[in-house]
């Protein structure tokens, strides 16, 4: 408790960017999903290099970050597996 009444809690005050890095992750994971269904280049690349940023905006704790960085990953190889195998374009 601070001088002032308030209550102060050890843990619960992350930091602004790993909070944004967050969403972007989750933001990424989402679109490059939705890249599977729909043409690769044109959203798993851009969802892959938003994945990379939240990365390295993130604390070195950053699972989110990592895992999405490995599901756009496995996004991008998959939807060109898929668009290949189906004739489907991939822009």
């Amino acid at each position: 408790m601070n001088g002032e009444g308030e209550i102060l809690h050890e843990g619960s005050g992350g930091r602004t960017s790993e909070t944004v890095a967050g969403f972007l992750a989750a933001i990424a994971i989402f679109v490059s999903l939705v890249g599977l269904a729909w043409h690769p280049l044109r959203l798993i690349l851009p969802s892959l290099a938003i994945a990379l940023v939240a990365a390295g905006m993130g604390a070195g704790k950053g699972r989110l970050q990592f895992a999405a960085v490995l599901i756009c990953a496995l996004c991008l190889f998959f939807g060109f597996t898929i668009a290949v195998a189906f004739s489907k374009p991939l822009w």
